[in-house]
């Protein structure tokens, strides 16, 4: 008994040791197992939002609404928006495609507790370093709802503070982009009234010796005439504070002849890729408190901008950035510019062959960006002269 009692001892032993040895292989098999069910699943994912992408691009591709508009899983895009860039963002579908996740993006704030993307902010500078329209840097950058939404938060923030008992006058330069009005009107501000053409203030603003306050909208180029606008309204005695609407100033749409550097500059997505209903616009700020000012406005009216729109933004931007760079990029602005040239030549063959009518003439200028001279190119139909009677 006493021979074969080391030999059972080291029969446990090795049986001990091939069950622990076991227990690991079932372990390390499990722990891959759930890896690759963990990426096989994030795979599935990404690959049926992609395949959700293909087959809408099928049904957008295959529908359509009398050559007005496409179908989209969501609807119908049957409303006559102009879509002049769709054909370059149709070649740079890869590219340009975001597919996110239901659990990604669900909370208010990124991680610094900020409403506005970062990483956004550094390729909008980098745009404006590009497209040299716009002098960007040291300034303050703030996000909205489109344009639409930080042209009231700018009449609110320019407004607030003022010592007049009197409300602040917001002008614009007849033909102006009737929301100027509209928006201005709808919320009855005591601190602000819309006050009609810029011009009928002129004499007053420069020559009165009572103080007025003004705000004035410069768009440019000018909605819907595109001419490029400078503020007319001299302060004397009044204070005049000047929002610039810089929606169309692009080179796809006008000669970039200088890169501005006013105190209130405001842009939209809408007209630089002509993602209009992704509802994305942002504005450079030299003064800190109407930046903060008009902060607390977007955050009180909509706290902020979804990030899923901020996303896209990011992607589309990039995208332009990229192309641009790229010597075999396809590039949006001379896409752009291109497209719109050509659709501004039939539109003048059309009336030159009229005896009443005639198109407005826009001059050619230097641009900055094409390093070329150019003819604008707008987004908007310029003023069509009536030459003579019937």
């Amino acid at each position: 008994m006493d021979k074969k009692s080391p030999q059972r001892s080291n029969y446990r032993l090795f049986l001990v040791c091939s069950i622990m040895l076991n227990l690991l292989l079932v372990n390390e098999l499990m722990n891959n197992y759930n890896k690759y069910d963990e990426e096989n699943e994030i795979g599935s994912w990404s690959k049926r939002g992609g395949e959700d992408g293909e087959e809408l691009l099928v049904l957008s591709s295959s529908s359509s609404c009398s050559g007005h508009g496409r179908a989209y899983v969501d609807g119908f895009g049957c409303d006559g928006n102009p879509l002049f860039l769709e054909p370059y963002w149709m070649k740079n579908g890869a590219k340009s495609a975001v597919v996110v996740p239901g659990w990604h993006r669900m909370g208010y704030e990124y991680e610094d507790g900020s409403l506005i993307s970062k990483t956004l902010v550094l390729q909008i500078l980098k745009l404006h370093q590009l497209t040299k329209n716009a002098i960007a840097s040291n300034k303050y950058i703030i996000f909205g709802a489109g344009s639409t939404q930080l042209l009231n938060a700018a009449v609110h923030a320019l407004s607030v503070g003022s010592h007049n008992t009197s409300p602040t006058k917001v002008v614009a330069s007849i033909p102006y982009y009737p929301v100027y009005k509209s928006q201005t009107e709808l919320f009855e501000s005591k601190r602000y009234k819309f006050k009609g053409d810029t011009s009928l203030w002129k004499k007053k603003c420069s020559n009165s010796s009572s103080s007025m306050n003004f705000i004035e909208f410069v768009t440019s180029p000018n909605n819907p005439d595109g001419q490029l606008k400078k503020g007319i309204l001299k302060g004397g005695s009044s204070s005049v504070k000047t929002i610039h609407d810089l929606a169309y100033y692009w080179p796809h749409y006008t000669p970039i002849p200088a890169a501005l550097d006013e105190d209130l500059m405001i842009f939209t997505l809408s007209k630089l890729t002509g993602h209009s209903g992704s509802r994305f616009g942002w504005a450079l700020i030299k003064d800190k408190d109407v930046y903060e000012r008009m902060v607390k406005y977007v955050d009180v009216n909509t706290y902020g901008v979804p990030r899923e729109t901020q996303l896209r933004a990011l992607k589309l931007i990039k995208v332009v950035l990229e192309e641009e760079g790229s010597n075999n990029g396809s590039k949006i602005f001379e896409f752009g510019y291109e497209t719109m040239k050509h659709r501004w030549q039939k539109l003048s063959n059309s009336l030159s062959i009229s005896k009443r009518f005639s198109l407005q003439d826009l001059p050619p200028q230097y641009c900055t960006f094409s390093q070329i001279v150019r003819s604008p190119s707008p987004g908007k139909v310029p003023k069509i002269l009536e030459t003579s009677s019937l």
